[in-house]
């Protein structure tokens, strides 16, 4: 039996809890999370000009740096490999165990399946697998595109949020049965949702998964709803229930596009509410779930498996006593105006003293007058007339510091994000060791937002593994490595009591690896200390074509060098005292003194 005195689930409570949500994210700052994260969005994408009148007189230039640090900071962060590896809490794993894992793995290649007792090799194996698994299915769900959509949301809102989910629908090409009548569907799926479509019960709290329950917003088609209510066997009434409604009662839509949805959309605001149930006695809980629109149940509480929310989260700046993170952007959109209206204004000027004003004197010119080169103006009159006919008005001087000054705001902007001229590779190299010294110095202050999404990319990997080890059952993973893809048995009910932990591994950063590897590699090919079959095979991937076929002919040519030179046959000789003589001569001539012929 399990308790719940204060977890509200009915559709009416659950949107009074979302409203509610949104009410203390619109108060964060002055303009709240919604208005602010618009605001941001347009000045990152150069929509920087919204609301000003300048009647196309005035040219309105853009210089947005906002993008280009912030893209900077993005790829900097996202530039570095990394790998997740899975290990289980309280089970050793050195290197004793190395042959009996290697043995095990062999095993499973060929079909074999782990029954009895569990030892720790086994495990080692497991979580070996789980984290090879995992960079399977970060290919399937495409991992590495959306983790740069959460840092870039992350920059622009201050806060992203990762939703991992299971979808029923999913086809795995696996069967439950030998004659493949049964399929087996299923699996988990990855998106990555915006800071306004979240909301937590305890936003003074910073960690997930210590919130007692989180809301997710959707603006779902709803056909596809009513078809999910059906699914789920709700009633009549409840189906007939659901039914479009305005997004901006719920401020659903995130962005500066959310404001553009059609007036006849098709479209309702579905609720996912998590929350845990805790027994009785407060030993342990569940996670579950219920999902509501405004006025049905699409879906009744259930009980999701998993021992944790299904949601990680980053902040790009933290707050304290704040669960939501704030933005870079927020803070340089005043630099960002300033220096729009400086650049704009330089650039008029210079337009006026290039092609200033024209005044006309009609009463002594009538025909129209044009630009044109060339063109002939015909004044009647005097010498006067013809001087005081058509006239340039001279502009103000033009003071050439505020283009100075202009280019020292900008530098200044870059420079205090980190944004130098070695970060981005507009440096002149006359000293590759100096820039990559500085572009390292420049990355320094990145450390901690990198250190952040390392942290958020460990969260992930261990919803998934909460996912494999509660809701895949018994069924084969798929596995790759140096040997092949092959399906490993898998049952899940075997392995979910184990905790395992995260780790995350940090590759070379790419930008400048490349070069120093080549370098490097130069070098040690030039000494004699490696041969042309290791330096192909340390090569960066991409650097020259047909790769493998230079390494295929360098083996063979070490391999030739190395084999041994064909001895040259020789006669064979004896010696019966009076000389050295060979032993296939005939015998009549065998044991003779050999006497030079005399010419």
């Amino acid at each position: 039996m399990s308790i719940n005195l204060t977890i509200q689930t009915s559709p009416k409570e659950v949107f009074s809890e979302y409203t509610k949500g949104n009410d203390y994210k619109a108060s964060i700052g002055e303009k709240g999370i919604f208005e602010q994260s618009k605001v941001n969005e347009r000045f990152y994408v150069g929509d920087q000009w919204r609301g000003v009148q300048s009647g196309n007189t005035r040219p309105l230039v853009r210089r947005n740096l906002i993008k280009r640090i912030a893209d900077y900071k993005i790829s900097s962060i996202t530039a570095a490999p990394v790998a997740v590896n899975y290990s289980a809490d309280g089970v050793p794993d050195n290197s004793g165990l190395k042959d009996k894992v290697e043995q095990y793995r062999q095993d499973i290649k060929s079909g074999a399946e782990f029954v009895g007792e569990m030892d720790n090799a086994e495990i080692s194996v497991i979580t070996s697998i789980l984290s090879d698994y995992f960079r399977i299915t970060g290919e399937r769900v495409k991992f590495d595109i959306k983790k740069e959509t959460a840092l870039r949301n992350a920059y622009i809102s201050g806060t992203c949020i990762a939703y991992t989910f299971w979808d029923g629908d999913i086809k795995t090409g696996l069967y439950a049965d030998e004659a493949k009548k049964q399929p087996i569907k299923g699996d988990i799926d990855f998106e990555i949702l915006n800071v306004e479509n979240v909301c937590f019960g305890e936003p003074n709290c910073q960690e997930v998964q210590k919130q007692p329950w989180i809301i997710i917003s959707q603006r779902l088609n709803c056909a596809d709803v009513r078809r999910e209510a059906k699914r789920n066997k709700r009633s009549a009434e409840d189906i007939e229930n659901i039914v479009p409604d305005g997004a901006d009662s719920y401020k659903v839509n995130a962005g500066a596009m959310g404001e553009a949805e059609p007036s006849d959309s098709q479209r309702v605001t579905v609720l996912t509410k998590f929350y845990k149930e805790y027994n009785e006695d407060g030993s342990g809980y569940k996670v579950m779930a219920v999902k509501v629109t405004e006025k049905s149940v699409v879906r009744a509480p259930w009980d999701t498996g998993l021992t944790l929310y299904p949601l990680a989260k980053m902040c790009w700046n933290n707050q304290n006593s704040c669960i939501y993170g704030s933005s870079d952007i927020t803070y340089q959109i005043p630099n960002q105006i300033a220096l729009n209206r400086g650049v704009s204004s330089a650039i008029w000027a210079l337009l006026l003293s290039g092609m200033p004003k024209t005044v006309v004197n009609r009463d002594i010119v009538q025909q129209k007058i044009t630009n044109n080169p060339g063109e002939v103006i015909e004044v009647y009159g005097g010498a006067e007339d013809v001087a005081g006919a058509v006239r340039h008005i001279s502009p103000p001087a033009f003071n050439g510091q505020l283009i100075t000054g202009l280019n020292d705001h900008a530098n200044n902007m870059l420079t205090d994000n980190g944004a130098t001229d070695a970060a981005l590779g507009t440096l002149r190299p006359d000293n590759a060791a100096a820039i990559i010294q500085s572009r390292e110095a420049s990355l320094q202050p990145l450390q901690l937002y990198q250190n952040n999404f390392y942290s958020f990319i460990e969260d992930i990997a261990r919803i998934w593994a909460d996912f494999w080890l509660n809701l895949y059952g018994n069924r084969q993973i798929r596995i790759e490595d140096k040997d092949g893809t092959y399906y490993m048995p898998f049952n899940a009910e075997r392995y979910k009591d184990l905790l395992i932990s995260v780790r995350v591994d940090v590759g070379a950063n790419p930008l400048w690896n490349v070069s120093s590897t080549i370098a490097t590699l130069d070098v040690l090919l030039s000494q004699g200390l490696i041969n042309k079959v290791q330096y192909l095979e340390r090569l960066p991937q991409g650097i020259i074509p047909d790769k493998e076929g230079l390494l295929k002919e360098a083996r063979e040519e070490l391999k030739a060098a190395m084999q041994p030179p064909t001895p040259t046959p020789t006669t064979p000789t004896v010696d019966d005292g009076s000389g050295v003589v060979p032993t296939d001569m005939p015998p009549e001539v065998a044991g003779q003194e050999i006497i030079p012929q005399e010419y």
